[in-house]
């Protein structure tokens, strides 16, 4: 994944240290943009291990439009857990905009589902230019205890050389944790990209992704904080050598966003069975602790 590392050197080669919400110190910097053709295997990095069932599993969870946690606590996934209410609730949950987009007309309020619609227009317009999803709700990013960092994403469908048309997705992303957000954002709005080709027919072509803040967290200039350096997590990566990519292969029986549903109850390996990695040899995993 050498776009990627290519970020992540950048950031530490050019970044300069800002403070943030966390406390926790990053070296930031601003605007970059990289681009991936899925035709050249699916994006998951190499050269450290990404938790597959975690991407998988927050997908089908963004796309059921939920903002409650059982399902990820139902496959053993906590990363979203240190932003859930008493009761599981993540009222900032990226699918809960996605297919409930808030909007009001006159004296009355009501909802959009955008993944729908979107989907529904690649089927009548494919040459839109107007298929695009938000999770960024002023009303409700303005007061969230962690508004949405990928807040929209835009499908759009090119021409190759040949004329066959293919499926672009573009994601931008104002925050961007470089060390443990970034590789997963990748990996996640690549299989979403999957998903929409498989359910328009339209085969996948590339993936763009365009960071605002990229940023990795490091320690204070005292030494303190030092567990939330990622710094040097990421210097190994640099040095490790990327390996070929894997391919996804997604069961035959998914055909639209309905035939979804059924795996929401069911267990994680027919979760897993269902969008299946060959060829996945990455190198070994390295911890990175989040600032909350």
């Amino acid at each position: 994944m050498k776009a990627y590392l290519d970020v992540v050197r950048e950031v530490l080669e050019r970044g300069t240290r800002k403070p943030n919400r966390t406390g926790v110190d990053t070296i930031s910097t601003f605007n970059h943009n990289y681009e991936v053709d899925l035709a050249n295997g699916f994006p998951l990095l190499t050269t450290k291990q990404i938790a597959w069932k975690n991407i998988v599993v927050e997908n089908l969870w963004f796309l059921s439009g939920d903002t409650n946690l059982r399902l990820l606590q139902k496959h053993g996934c906590k990363f979203w857990d240190p932003w859930a209410d008493e009761r599981g609730e993540v009222p900032s949950a990226y699918g809960n905009f996605w297919r409930h987009f808030p909007v009001h007309e006159g004296d009355r309020a009501g909802f959009v589902d955008q993944v729908a619609w979107v989907i529904e227009e690649l089927g009548r317009n494919p040459m839109s230019r107007r298929l695009v999803i938000s999770a960024w709700a002023p009303g409700n990013a303005l007061a969230s205890k962690l508004p949405p960092c990928h807040c929209l994403y835009v499908l759009n469908v090119q021409n190759d050389v040949d004329g066959e048309p293919r499926l672009c997705l573009h994601l931008t992303q104002r925050s961007c944790d470089v060390a443990l957000g970034v590789p997963y954002n990748l990996a996640g709005y690549a299989l979403l990209l999957e998903l929409f080709s498989r359910f328009s027919g339209i085969r996948p072509g590339s993936f763009a992704h365009t960071l605002v803040d990229a940023h990795v967290y490091t320690s204070k200039p005292d030494g303190s904080m030092a567990d939330h350096d990622h710094v040097p997590g990421l210097r190994v990566q640099l040095a490790r050598a990327p390996r070929p990519l894997p391919r996804l292969v997604i069961d035959p029986s998914i055909r639209s966003l309905d035939d979804l549903g059924a795996l929401l109850s069911a267990s994680t390996e027919d979760v897993l069975a269902a969008f299946r990695l060959e060829g996945y040899d990455p190198h070994p995993p390295i911890a990175f602790k989040v600032a909350v």
